[in-house]
């Protein structure tokens, strides 16, 4: 029997992607010289190579193949998530070049070297390890599962999601171990290139399907009209946020949906946590000069990644309602639906099918297989490429976090550069089989981790803020933070309920409570603590050591006289835009463009919320603009950094013990 083009197709594309990763797997193993070369690149990564890296690591298989479906749920009011695109990269705005800067002078491969230095704790460098790991399993465990169902759904089940997911991730481990940081950086400039066209491309299916412009608009109004969900205002869920924040101990119960103004703000924090994990440390270890860090953070990712997704990604969640996707829709409006979709879901609502909204992208794939079977293979492997882009990256840098700060730190303090590889990969393989073991044996554990991944990132910001910012900020006081930070995550998201059962107790509350995301909670109780603790535990000679971190930094990084005149207008900016983009302000943009029930009204021929949503966008693209070269904070510094040291493992550290 023939076998069908598209999986034809799908293993030629999955062939010359795997050999492309393998390829750079073995040049990185060539090139690493050094425990410097393998852990972050013998800080080499050029301009455009980190440019689309780190694009690639920041937007995983999540922005491929999670976030329409959520569109496709809860409307333009999850679609807020978009912006994404400019919050992530605004906290690299914030801290990279900072770090870069340190990373040189010092020596620094990890973060934990980092913060143990400047603190003078190995007990920060254990728990930076700690949120690296509780960061990269769950997370790398999502991307890996999700890699596994959409194999399984695109080869019509000739492979199960569990088998799927181990051959895909033995690939992984194959030009990961191998090649070090190198590697990944390489591999991941195709993977951002391949995520970026994927999503693109899936999108003008959506829209050629849909029939246009028009009728995706004509279908918008028409789904608003007929909702039977409304917001506390009286708009249907899809086209409108539910208010500024709402007082339920439960978030997703919020009348109206959960994306309160607030749960958008504290969301976008959560979102913030990618490029605050360690992992991005180092990165920014990695690079040659801070040269790239502007171009990401403002052409590659907030304008370009941005653009994607609030055109292409919103057309393909709100679009599929059209596409025979939405039973109810089909019903009451079959002049306005074509049911391409019907045959793929085998009549059955997205919301009942098998993976529920996680069905979408790949049955949009789908719908090109009988007059593009290569296309089909080829917007696979983009969406393949964009699960493995992030992971990869976690893999590589936790597996060099545990062999830096744990076995030469504790257990072999002399380890040579060869010793230290070996053991870098290792851990690569430990890394990868835990994360493979909690998606195989454990999904339901593997949901409520993964949420918890991003948010637990998000409390490295006070860490940083001390470091590169604010030296009154205390050892003891960000440890305690930290700690704090970690425990209001974890009990105010899922877990919490189940911590709550296990102990015999009624949860006294659920998910999100107040409509607050759970990093938003873990902020409140992280900052706050390290600031209070910080009060009391001064200490002149800790200041003065602490001191040389930051006297080195404004000697290097200070604004000119010319432009510390406008310090008060970015805060002012940057203020604006988080309130009223993302923040308790967005409210506003339910009706400025015309009133969301009735589409007669509608400027642009689109919904009030989505011509806000592009507004707040392009003033976001400026927002990080103004930052990142205008305030300087991603450009390479006027004074050039010369080294103390090629690696801080190398020389003694003054670190006090554990306590």
């Amino acid at each position: 029997m023939d076998m069908d083009p598209k999986i034809v197709w799908l293993f030629i594309f999955v062939v010359l992607y795997w050999s492309y990763c393998i390829f750079w797997g073995i040049k990185g193993a060539l090139s690493a010289k050094t425990a410097s070369d393998y852990f972050i690149a013998g800080r080499t990564i050029s301009l455009w190579v980190f440019v689309l890296a780190a694009t690639a690591t920041s937007f995983s298989g999540w922005t491929f193949m999670g976030h329409p479906g959520l569109v496709y749920r809860d409307g333009f009011q999850y679609a807020y998530a978009s912006f994404y695109a400019i919050t992530i990269p605004f906290t690299g705005v914030i801290f990279l070049k900072r770090q870069w800067m340190l990373g040189k002078r010092f020596g620094f491969i990890t973060p934990g070297e980092m913060f143990a230095t400047y603190f003078k704790s190995d007990t920060i460098r254990l728990l930076v390890v700690l949120v690296a790991l509780i960061f990269s399993i769950p997370y790398l465990g999502v991307q890996l599962r999700a890699s596994g169902f959409l194999f399984n759904v695109l080869t019509d089940n000739m492979l199960s999601v569990d088998v799927g997911m181990w051959l895909l991730s033995a690939v992984v481990i194959i030009y990961v171990a191998s090649g070090g940081l190198r590697a990944v950086a390489y591999v991941d400039t195709m993977q951002a290139i391949l995520l970026a066209l994927g999503i693109i491309g899936v999108g003008v299916i959506a829209l050629f399907y849909v029939g246009g412009w028009e009728n995706l608009n004509n279908g918008i109004a028409a789904l608003a009209e007929s909702d039977t969900k409304r917001t506390p205002d009286g708009y249907s869920h899809y086209i409108a946020i539910p208010g500024v924040i709402q007082f339920v101990s439960n978030g997703p119960s919020a009348a109206g949906g959960a994306w309160t103004g607030i749960m958008i703000l504290t969301y976008m924090f959560a979102l913030m946590g990618i490029q605050s994990a360690p992992a991005f440390s180092m990165w920014s270890f990695s690079n040659s000069s801070p040269k790239p860090f502007a171009p990401q953070q403002v052409w590659a990712s907030a304008f370009g990644i941005g653009l994607i997704m609030f055109v292409f990604t919103a057309i393909q969640g709100i679009g599929s309602h059209f596409l025979g996707a939405d039973l109810q829709f089909l019903a009451n409006h079959p002049d306005l639906a074509n049911n391409v979709m019907g045959t793929g879901l085998d009549g059955k609502d997205l919301m009942d099918s098998d993976g529920k909204q996680g069905m979408l992208v790949p049955q949009l794939i789908y719908l090109v297989s009988d007059i593009a079977p290569w296309l089909v293979g080829l917007l696979s492997v983009c969406a393949l490429a964009a699960m493995q882009s992030t992971g990869a990256a976690y893999m590589s840098t936790a597996g060099g976090m545990l062999t830096r700060d744990v076995l030469k730190r504790f257990i072999m303090p002399h380890a040579s550069h060869s010793a230290q590889k070996l053991f870098g990969r290792l851990g690569v393989v430990i890394i990868v089989l835990l994360a493979l073991l909690v998606a195989t044996t454990s999904k339901d554990a593997l949901v409520l981790l993964g949420g918890l991944a991003v948010a637990y990132g998000f409390q490295m910001w006070p860490a940083l803020i001390a470091i590169c910012w604010w030296p009154f900020l205390t050892r003891r006081g960000i440890i305690v933070g930290l700690i704090a930070g970690l425990t209001a995550v974890t009990m105010t998201e899922s877990l919490g309920a189940v911590i709550f059962t296990s102990l015999g107790m009624e949860p006294l509350w659920g998910r999100w409570p107040l409509t607050i995301h759970s990093a938003g909670w873990g902020i409140i109780f992280n900052l706050g603590l390290a600031i209070l603790v910080s009060m009391f535990t001064q200490d002149e000679k800790n200041l003065a050591h602490r001191m040389t971190f930051h006297n080195f930094l404004r000697e290097h990084a200070s604004l000119s006289a010319s432009k510390r005149a406008l310090v008060p207008l970015a805060w002012i900016i940057t203020l604006v835009w988080f309130f009223f983009g993302i923040g308790p302000g967005a409210v506003i943009g339910n009706t400025i463009f015309g009133n969301p029930n009735d589409a007669s009204t509608w400027m642009f021929g689109m919904p009030s919320i989505w011509t806000w949503q592009l507004l707040w966008w392009a003033l976001g693209v400026f927002m990080m603009w103004f930052l990142a070269y205008k305030m300087e904070m991603s450009t390479v510094p006027n004074k050039e950094v010369t080294a103390l040291h090629e690696d801080i493992g190398d020389i003694h550290l003054d670190v006090d013990k554990p306590s």
